[in-house]
């Protein structure tokens, strides 16, 4: 059964951050809250916990995972960002969007689409989440927590712990999230195109 821990949305307890770091060091993977539903996170280039994770969503190799960078400054070690795609991405970050770029060599291969070399980046307005980017250090693999055969992020971390406990490491109740999902923007090549319509404001991307 995975750890438990009750951090609060708006001023996150630094010791259970400090622990949650920690068990994401030791290859663990966690649930955590975001600006749009629960997500599955893992230490970057972890190919086992990244496992893990792919088994739990039912994930097959053309997934793209998703980088959750704590600012524009670290999307810009791990993908391609040209100053037009700059200032898309500052006028709509921190925020519930999730971007599709071309990665860097920075990305661990086995996070990448095998065919295009993309990666998902996000920036998300949560509290709780920037405050474990910034006691990692760096950005947290990810993946939306949608059960498999559903189309909705989970939002309860009670439920979570219920469904998902015994295949966790850790999983962090920071209370309610938003039921929709993060808006997905592929940004490699301009105009942008709208993926997924989702939390985020679409007008800006579909005009």
């Amino acid at each position: 059964m995975s750890q438990f821990f009750q951090i609060h949305p708006e001023n996150p307890q630094k010791r259970l951050i400090d622990r949650a770091v920690q068990i994401i060091h030791k290859g663990g993977v966690i649930a955590y809250p975001t600006d749009s539903g629960y997500a599955l996170g893992c230490h970057l280039g972890d190919k086992k916990a990244v496992e893990r994770i792919k088994w739990l969503r039912a994930l097959d190799d053309k997934h793209n995972f998703t980088l959750v960078c704590s600012d524009l400054s670290e999307i810009g070690t791990y993908a391609k960002v040209d100053n037009d795609v700059f200032r898309l991405l500052k006028a709509h970050t921190p925020g519930p969007y999730t971007f599709i770029l071309q990665a860097t060599t920075e990305v661990p291969r086995l996070l990448l689409h095998p065919k295009r070399r993309s990666i998902g980046v996000r920036v998300p307005d949560h509290h709780i989440t920037r405050a474990l980017l910034a006691a990692l250090g760096e950005p947290l693999m990810s993946v939306t927590l949608i059960p498999v055969e559903e189309s909705l992020p989970m939002t309860d971390a009670d439920e979570i712990r219920a469904r998902f406990g015994a295949h966790l490491d850790l999983v962090i109740d920071g209370g309610a999230c938003q039921l929709e999902p993060t808006t997905v923007v592929d940004l490699r090549e301009l105009p942008p195109r709208l993926l997924r319509e989702g939390r985020g404001d679409t007008a800006p991307f579909t005009g």
